[in-house]
């Protein structure tokens, strides 16, 4: 198994709790990098700006190929990320949704914060999520979307939102089904048979996801701003159309950081915590960060998918014998997420398994229950939207 990598964050996360004035700031409108934004060095050679992608480049899968699924599982062993084609998703779609995020990002900012997220919300326009683990603020602005878009859009628009909706919903319904399409190929690359599948049902039927809309403007000082820092998606996976600009990165041991650039009607397919703990640790979740750049503005949306909140996520059996032992504890997601949600990204290891010390361990799968965390629902799912 690959290892996780250890120093991919140069800025230490820790708790901080910033002014509500440095979320409201009109990017557009600053001509200077604003300290509270500025970044240290990241310590990598890998620029967005330079066009130099490295001689590691993420798989790209065609999802007609007859070998599709074999591809898929090499690329999740070795990368935990691939891009995919021919997903069935029309490219009117694709450009539907991305007109939708500029729509609602060019919006003057006192009309976005009438749909502004609240303090202990979910839903709505704010800063990245996970800032609050960061010293500094990420050069971005997002959109969350969980169900409905109706409230919000009707804040946005008064007299306008039908069509906004419209896209948003068409595009949940079809990622939904892209997002099931996916999971059976990673499962059957697992070695999982088409009647294991079938036994997951409950996984796939019940599962569901949250849509994330991106903006990075361009910036005044790319190479001391940060986008979107490092970390992993506390999903089962995640799927993401970027616009035609660079800045999506991922971190692969023995490589560093490598740059994931758009491909034509090409979807980024990024594995998440839950995943990992699915496969044994076969399937590594990803560590990737939005770069940002002082000439183009990028857009991104990214569907994040996961199991119903009651569904224990578990190490597969199939994968499990007496020399391959479970490496974690079963887990549903919003226990799963409460842990993220303060511990960020040492979750993971904070739900590992020492087997060592556990000597009845084959027996945790069918006997263990999830721990209860006593959590208002929208707060535990807060860190599942980077």
């Amino acid at each position: 198994m690959p290892s996780r990598p250890s120093l991919v964050v140069k800025e230490q996360p820790r708790l901080i709790h910033h002014p509500r004035k440095n979320h409201d700031l009109d990017f557009q409108s600053l001509k200077e990098l604003p300290d509270s934004f500025a970044w240290s060095s990241f310590g990598d050679s890998c620029s967005v700006e330079s066009g130099i992608f490295g001689s590691d480049t993420v798989p790209v899968i065609n999802l007609n190929d007859p070998k599709a699924q074999q591809l898929i599982g090499l690329a999740c062993k070795s990368w935990g990320v691939f891009q995919v084609t021919n997903h069935g998703i029309q490219k009117s779609l694709l450009d539907d949704i991305e007109a939708a995020g500029k729509s609602l990002f060019s919006l003057p900012v006192h009309q976005k914060l009438k749909a502004a997220r609240a303090s202990d919300g979910v839903t709505g326009y704010g800063p990245a999520r996970i800032s609050s683990f960061f010293p500094k603020r990420m050069w971005s602005e997002g959109f969350t979307i969980l169900g409905s878009p109706l409230d919000h859009a009707r804040q946005l628009w008064p007299n306008d939102y039908k069509k906004f909706c419209d896209i948003i919903e068409e595009y949940q319904t079809e990622m939904n089904q892209l997002a099931k399409k996916l999971m059976q190929l990673i499962l059957g690359s697992l070695g999982i048979s088409n009647q294991d599948i079938v036994n997951w049902a409950d996984l796939l039927e019940g599962a569901n996801g949250a849509m994330q809309l991106n903006s990075y403007p361009i910036c005044p000082d790319p190479n001391r701003a940060m986008g979107l820092a490092a970390h992993t998606d506390s999903t089962l996976l995640t799927i993401l159309h970027q616009n035609r600009t660079s800045g999506l990165q991922v971190f692969r041991e023995r490589t560093g950081w490598v740059t994931v650039p758009p491909i034509s009607g090409g979807l980024v397919i990024n594995l998440g915590d839950l995943l990992h703990i699915l496969s044994n640790g076969q399937y590594p979740s990803v560590y990737h960060r939005a770069m940002v750049n002082r000439i183009q503005h990028r857009l991104s949306v990214a569907y994040l998918y996961g199991p119903a909140s009651g569904v224990r996520i578990h190490p597969l059996p199939n994968l499990i014998d007496a020399t391959h032992p479970p490496l974690y504890r079963p887990v549903t997601w919003s226990e799963y997420l409460g842990i993220k949600g303060e511990h960020f990204n040492k979750a993971l290891s904070l739900i590992r398994i020492n087997n060592n010390n556990n000597p009845s361990i084959m027996g945790l799968i069918a006997s263990d229950k999830p721990k209860d965390i006593n959590v208002d629902s929208d707060k535990t799912i807060l860190t599942a939207f980077g």
